[in-house]
């Protein structure tokens, strides 16, 4: 081959070689560019899968809260018929007073009454009085038994008055109790609900930036990909060349040996004195 070519070759495998240089700083680049890439992916789905677990726990809770609510409306609504029922006995007690003409009570109270009343009594079994004063007695006995028997009535009906307005009482507070836990654990509950949105929308915003930077790795991977085969079929390439570059240079020096060694036989044949170089040339061929 002319020396022409081989010099052609020669450079082109030069050029081969600084291509393979090249390929092999893109191909490290790209790699640790992919790995980071990579990396960060793998962040993104820790973050997101552990806000996903927060995400269950605070569900869980929220059913929890919201079993609660609705045990708790439950109570409130039997103790606000409880409240309906006793309001209702209320003003039948009320009403019944009002229907009895039960008086208000006298000036004095009933035990003083009472009190008259027995002396009274006394008096009447252990006196000898007139006859028409014995009578005046009676009568006042009478009235005075008749007024506080009318006070026993209205201190019966004042005593189930106030029984049943404790009642009415206990059981609102009861139910105006119920009623303000309903709202405590409802807004708790509330707030969950809110809190799980808020992780909802965290997890949105990571999704997001996980999606650019999965792009960003899938190029990635694409372009190492592509720039390894590049260099594999360049690897190839170089191969080649070396192959054809070796062969010349082996035919060249056979060349060269054969050329030295018939100059060595003609100077032998002439009788000429042999260089160390001719006698080198001349084992070369055996």
């Amino acid at each position: 081959m002319e020396e022409t070519s081989v010099q052609d070759v020669r450079k082109e495998y030069q050029a081969k070689k600084q291509e393979m240089s090249s390929l092999k700083t893109a191909l490290h680049s790209l790699h640790t560019e992919k790995e980071a890439a990579f990396q960060q992916l793998k962040e993104f789905r820790i973050k997101i899968s552990a806000l996903s677990t927060r995400i269950q726990d605070l569900k869980t809770q929220r059913q929890a809260l919201t079993g609660q609510v609705k045990e708790l409306k439950g109570e409130r609504d039997k103790l606000n018929q409880v409240v309906k029922e006793k309001a209702q006995a209320h003003q039948v007690v009320d009403q019944k007073k009002k229907e009895s003409g039960v008086p208000k009570f006298p000036a004095e109270s009933p035990y003083k009454l009472k009190a008259e009343i027995a002396r009274l009594e006394r008096k009447l079994e252990t006196e000898v009085m007139p006859f028409p004063k014995e009578q005046e007695l009676n009568k006042k006995l009478k009235e005075l038994k008749a007024i506080f028997k009318k006070c026993a009535a209205a201190i019966d009906a004042s005593k189930k008055m106030n029984a049943t307005r404790v009642e009415f009482s206990e059981s609102r507070r009861k139910a105006q109790d119920a009623h303000q836990q309903v709202q405590e654990i409802a807004q708790k509950s509330q707030d969950v609900h809110v809190g799980i949105n808020a992780l909802y929308d965290e997890i949105q915003k990571w999704r997001e930036e996980e999606k650019a930077v999965a792009e960003k790795y899938l190029r990635l991977k694409e372009e190492f990909f592509q720039t390894k085969q590049k260099q594999e079929e360049l690897s190839k390439q170089l191969d080649t060349f070396s192959s054809q570059l070796k062969e010349r240079d082996e035919n060249s020096f056979q060349t060269r040996v054969l050329a030295k060694t018939a100059e060595v036989q003609e100077k032998m044949r002439k009788g000429k004195k042999l260089s160390t170089e001719d006698i080198l040339a001349f084992q070369a061929l055996d």
